[in-house]
């Protein structure tokens, strides 16, 4: 019993050894909430950095949609009279198209936009879950080192029983064996909290390895009813946003293809001289109208059309798989909760007088 005594101190002190740099570790590592998680994300994620890049060059387009038709200026000779003439024409657009292009560059903006808070929302979701995966991953870690202790426990009783003789082998083998199996089970449990700390380390942009002390638990907070959620989901649901936003881009496309369909008309007047003996100096005033002979454009507005019923439709097949999703989700949390709570209000409490029940067994 005495050298056993010494073999468990020595396991101990070597415990103690091992949690030294673990410890050390987690007090260089400030707190951090979920809030600040998604904060430092955002201000560090390159792909919606490189996304807002593009947003310049959308903002610019309105611009470039609103230029107007440069005017033409010519010079004439001729042998005939008027042997010279400077004439300048005049583009006039019509049916509209300037402010088509305007508006479908305005919507090409409010899609870009909504592209680049989608990638944010996505960001956040990743976030958040690899957060409190990193959470649900310490509080098996935490559980499944109580098992490991009650186990060496209910191992060490079994092993003072059969040295007295009071047991045979056999119970001495099942209480090592369930040590081993929780060994196991830690052993799994703190490699998945290694994974997920290198997950939500690589959303932050630190080094893989970094210690991350969490502050928000799995606990807080309250769940909301399956109306709200639904609500909630489909008012801020990025995916639904972003549908929304290329709807009315789309729109825009067709309304600028009608437009198309109505001609221009150029405007044209020259001053003329060296006429003699005619004249010494006179004018001449044109007008052109684009004649719709061989193309009317009614084929562009055909594929705007089609592209703008696909996008309607996606809309709402996106609409109703949203609300599966979000039932479904509904559900797994609830019963993640009720899990987490049973464990900890039931599980880990029978446990801990199995053990005494053991030790008063034993005694």
């Amino acid at each position: 019993m005495r050298h056993r005594n010494k073999q468990g101190s020595g396991a101990w002190l070597g415990a103690a050894l091992l949690l030294i740099p673990c410890a050390a570790a987690a007090q260089s590592a400030a707190p951090l909430t979920l809030d600040a998680a998604m904060s430092r994300a955002i201000a560090a994620n390159r792909s919606l950095a490189a996304a807002r890049l593009a947003l310049p060059a959308a903002v610019a387009g309105v611009g470039v949609a609103g230029e107007r038709l440069n005017p033409e200026l010519s010079y004439e000779y001729a042998k005939e009279t008027p042997r010279q003439a400077i004439a300048a024409a005049f583009p006039i657009e019509l049916g509209g198209k300037r402010q088509r292009r305007i508006d479908l560059a305005n919507a090409t903006v409010s899609a870009q936009e909504a592209e680049i808070a989608k990638i944010a929302v996505d960001l956040r979701d990743r976030v958040r879950r690899a957060y409190f995966a990193l959470v649900g991953s310490n509080r098996r870690v935490a559980l499944a080192d109580d098992i490991v202790g009650l186990a060496t426990r209910a191992r060490d009783a079994a092993q003072a029983r059969f040295n007295a003789g009071d047991v045979p082998r056999l119970e001495l083998v099942q209480a090592e064996l369930a040590l081993v199996e929780s060994e196991n089970e830690a052993s799994a449990a703190r490699g998945e909290a290694r994974a997920a700390t290198g997950e939500l380390n690589v959303l932050l942009a630190q080094p893989i390895d970094a210690p991350i002390v969490l502050v928000d638990d799995l606990g807080g907070g309250a769940l909301p009813s399956l109306d709200a959620a639904m609500a909630l989901a489909t008012g801020a649901n990025a995916d639904l946003r972003v549908l929304d936003r290329q709807v009315a881009e789309q729109t825009a496309r067709r309304d600028l293809a009608v437009a198309l369909k109505t001609p221009d008309v150029t405007a044209g007047a020259a001053y003329t001289y060296d006429a003699q003996p005619e004249f010494s100096h006179g004018y001449r005033a044109s007008v052109a109208l684009t004649v719709p002979l061989f193309t009317r454009h009614n084929a562009a507005v055909t594929v705007e059309e089609a592209e703008l019923t696909r996008l309607k439709a996606a809309r709402d097949a996106t609409a109703i798989e949203l609300g599966g999703t979000v039932a479904a989700a509904l559900a797994r949390a609830t019963a993640a909760r009720d899990q987490l709570l049973k464990s900890t209000a039931e599980s880990l409490p029978r446990a801990l007088e199995v053990d005494r029940m053991a030790q008063d067994s034993y005694s």
